[in-house]
């Protein structure tokens, strides 16, 4: 059986944890219910993205200095040009009122021009966010993946769970003035997530909106506390809840599939989900944003965001320049 490991600091944690043992394919996010260990799991799942579950072994001493693979080539940086072609196929979807939103998202290519390894880099982002979840992530199927995300997508312990509605993205200020465009954004991932919630619980709480700091940015928040007294029924709240509409659309299964077919890259692992579940009692899963994935000579970054039908191009592709400098502050540091 395949290894894997991953070390993580949780949100305005003083120390990482490390876990490091065999790694285990799930069919669905449902199948996650009664399971330990850390979980990575795609955008979409296929058989060559899988679910996945590192179980631990006891081993926290495993090594992290796996053999990355190379890129090869560097392709040439067409990514203005793709994200130009989609853009203007989305926008137009959203005109005509197939959607109320869709998210689109991008990636692009970093060539590699210092010696750090990859546990430098998960201190350094350790560092430079400690406001979010930061983790360093391996498994043969996944590849390795550091992220610095601000977006929980389940927690919880004893029965006693939370959730959050992130959306909106500005540059953080001590003042940030919000537009109606991401005023509304957040306002449809709230009230999606209240609808799913009430499929599970009648016993919940919403505070927000209220902004919310991430690195250099700022995000729009609401955070949803509720009972989920039947811990078997995990897994299917979890279904509910991935993709939400802060990383896929409306209607959401409808634009899931547009994504699929229409985004010039693989979203792979990137806007999926991470992070630790029932250890210790505990669960922490996470919305795989603001990451990349390592390579022997270079890094791929990932970002994206929310089209509604007033949505302007140069903005949008503004916003995922900025959501990537997040990972490129922890590649250039000492450059």
């Amino acid at each position: 059986m395949t290894q894997g490991f991953a070390l993580y600091r949780l949100p305005y944690a003083r120390d990482y944890k490390r876990v490091a043992g065999a790694v285990r394919t799930f069919p669905s996010l449902q199948a996650l219910s009664s399971q330990q260990g850390f979980v990575i799991a795609p955008f979409a799942a296929t058989a060559e993205r899988p679910i996945l579950l590192i179980e631990p072994d006891g081993n926290t001493a495993a090594s992290d200095a796996v053999e990355l693979p190379s890129i090869g080539t560097i392709p040439n940086d067409d990514g203005r040009e793709n994200y130009h072609i989609d853009f203007l196929n989305f926008h137009a979807h959203l005109k005509n009122g197939d959607f109320q939103k869709l998210v689109l998202s991008r990636s692009t290519i970093l060539p590699k021009t210092s010696a750090d390894d990859p546990l430098t880099l998960f201190h350094r982002a350790c560092q430079l966010y400690p406001r979010m979840f930061v983790a360093l992530v391996y498994t043969p199927q996944s590849g390795m993946w550091l992220t610095a995300t601000p977006e929980t997508l389940l927690s919880g312990i004893d029965g006693r769970w939370q959730t959050m509605a992130l959306a909106g993205t500005m540059p953080w200020s001590d003042e940030v003035l919000w537009s109606d465009k991401n005023l509304q954004e957040q306002r449809y991932v709230a009230t999606y997530i209240t609808r799913q919630l009430e499929h599970f619980t009648s016993d919940f709480t919403e505070d927000g909106p209220y902004t919310a700091r991430a690195g250099h940015l700022a995000h729009l928040r609401s955070d949803f506390r509720f009972t989920l007294l039947d811990s078997a029924r995990m897994g299917d709240l979890l279904f509910a809840l991935h993709p939400t509409p802060a990383v896929c659309g409306l209607p959401k299964h409808k634009a899931f599939s547009f994504i699929l077919r229409n985004e010039h890259h693989e979203r792979t692992y990137y806007s999926g989900l991470m992070g630790p579940l029932a250890l210790n009692g505990k669960t922490h899963l996470f919305v795989t944003l603001r990451c990349m994935q390592l390579f022997a000579d270079a890094y791929k970054l990932y970002a994206g965001g929310g089209l509604l039908c007033d949505s302007k191009e140069e903005q949008e592709w503004q916003e995922t320049e900025t959501k990537m400098d997040t990972m490129r502050r922890v590649v250039v540091e000492t450059e």
